[in-house]
Order: structure tokens, then sequence, then C-alpha cells
């Protein structure tokens, strides 16, 4: 069964912004027994080795929250609440190994997150965006000097007192429809035989059914009608917004008049279910954790149900 939001999108983290925003909650949250702290290193995330199903290895909290440095411009954020319990996330190489930690495997997000349940998949999620933009904040962008972290680490402070906060990037993705099939596209940096869903960045005043417009044109040379907003999900990657929308070819269009633009695009190819139900060798589909699979999957079963 293909859950109703894609994955790290289903909302079930308690992001307990009371508590971020008040220092003496955010040093009692600390302080709770049970706290848990969610390390990183770099993109990767650890795991509890050999957990059937897959868990985060959240480490317990101990001493005093450490300030952030300049080696670690983050510090410790303040990710929420799961089911109840305080945790906090950092910089793998800032932290001295605790006690009752179990033996940990690093992994990729990328392969695994989708085998997490849901709070944890929303930790790696929010941990990934916050960290990562720490690193580029560190310093302000109006004066060059140093700003402070505020927020329990969702926002910093410059010298005069302005707040900034984590950038989010809208980027649209389509899944573009004409008889029974799915038009799909291999990136030109990608290895042969990778395929996705179409892609880009809302430009500077643009409105997202623009963006879907101008980016499948450029891409594969194709015009589109009904296009419509189906679902969005967090890709902090480092600090995307992946809005995921459904169209179909326009009226009267050629579906084998495709030009892909050969800085973006290395091959442009119509998929059927069954194409993509059975992928034939060498074919690979989005990685599961991805909205560009949920949509496609989502297509996929409404050839069972006949749904639209």
């Amino acid at each position: 069964m293909i859950d109703d939001r894609p994955p790290l999108a289903s909302g079930a983290l308690d992001r307990d912004a009371a508590t971020r925003a008040t220092p003496e909650l955010l040093d009692a949250a600390w302080r709770e027994p049970g706290t848990r702290v969610l390390m990183m290193r770099g993109v990767e995330i650890p795991v509890v080795a050999g957990s059937q199903p897959l868990r985060l290895a959240l480490r317990p909290a101990a001493g005093e929250r450490p300030a952030p440095t300049a080696d670690a411009p983050a510090g410790y954020v303040y990710l929420g609440r799961m089911a109840g319990t305080a945790v906090f996330a950092a910089a793998e190489q800032d932290a001295a190994v605790a006690s009752g930690v179990p033996p940990v495997t690093w992994v990729h997000p990328f392969a695994t997150v989708h085998e997490l349940e849901d709070t944890e998949r929303e930790l790696v999620a929010v941990a990934s965006a916050l960290l990562r933009w720490h690193e580029a904040a560190a310093f302000s962008p109006r004066d060059g000097q140093p700003t402070e972290v505020v927020l329990g680490g969702w926002g910093r402070r410059d010298t005069h007192g302005g707040e900034l906060f984590p950038r989010t990037d809208p980027a649209v993705i389509v899944l573009i429809e004409h008889e029974d099939r799915i038009l799909l596209g291999s990136n030109a940096l990608w290895e042969d035989g990778r395929f996705s869903l179409l892609a880009g960045f809302v430009e500077a005043g643009e409105a997202l059914e623009q963006t879907v417009a101008r980016e499948v044109f450029e891409e594969a040379g194709v015009r589109l009608d009904n296009i419509r907003y189906v679902t969005s999900q967090p890709w902090p990657f480092p600090r995307s917004l992946m809005l995921g929308f459904r169209a179909t070819l326009a009226a009267g269009s050629d579906p084998e008049d495709l030009c892909p633009d050969p800085g973006e695009i290395s091959e442009l190819r119509w998929f059927s279910r069954d194409q993509l139900r059975h992928p034939e060798p060498g074919i690979v589909l989005p990685t599961a954790v991805s909205i560009a699979r949920w949509l496609i999957d989502h297509w996929v079963a409404e050839g069972d149900t006949g749904g639209h």
C-alpha cells in the first residue's frame, strides 16, 4: 500500500516551537533523563547495526549542552519531540562517545531513510536541513560579521540584531501523462539508464505552474495541459522543497517530437505501467525515499484500481 504522503512529509514529529523559543525550556529539555541526540557525519546518518526494522542510533544527552564553536557553528540544535522525548542534533565530529550507544553503522539517507518509521525520517530531514544551513550562515551576508545561534538552532542573529532563518529553495517536479504512458528523463550527469520525472527550480517572480510549463519546455521541448498540484516533500539535501505536479501532454502534440536539452537531459523516454512495474535490465528508477518515486508509484497503482 502506498502512503498518502511522500516520505519525509508525514508531520509525525512534534517540532515544539515553544521550547525552542525559550532558553530556560531548552536547557530543561536537554537535562530530561530520556533526551536523545542525533549525530550526523556530513550527510550520513547513524543506524543501529543489524536492526530490523531499521532504526536510528540516537545517543543519550550528557553533561551541559555544548555551545557552538567555529568548527561547529550549529552547536546542538533542537529538533523537537519524538513520542514526547526531546531530540537534539549535532555534527558527529563534535561529540564525545557517549555511554549506552548501540553499535552504529553510518549510511547514506538516500538508500535507507525510507526504511525508518515516520518520525525518525523527519528527524533526519530536519537535522540535515538545519545543520547544513548553519554551515553556510555563520557569517552575516550584510557585513561579513559572525552571527550567533538563536531559537535552539532554528535561526541566527547578526551584530545589528537582524534575524536569519534557514533558506528553502522551491523546486517543481512533474509527472507528464499521455495515453497511459508517462515521460521520464535521464539527467546528463547521471549514469546511463537512470530515469526520473522532469524537475527544476522556481525562478524569481514566477508562479509554480509557470515553472512547470517552462522547465518541461526547456528540458523536453513539449507543451502541457491540465497542470495541477498534487503534494509536496521536503528534500533537505541540502535545502529544497519539492512541489509535485501532474500534467498531460498538450492536445495535438506529437509524443515522439521530443527535444531534450543537451546540457541537462541525455535521454527522454515514455514508459508504460508495465515497463515501470517490471523495468528492463539496466533501467534504474528514482530512489524509494523521493517524491518522484512516490508520484510514479501512485500513477502505476491507478492502473490496477482504475482511479485517476
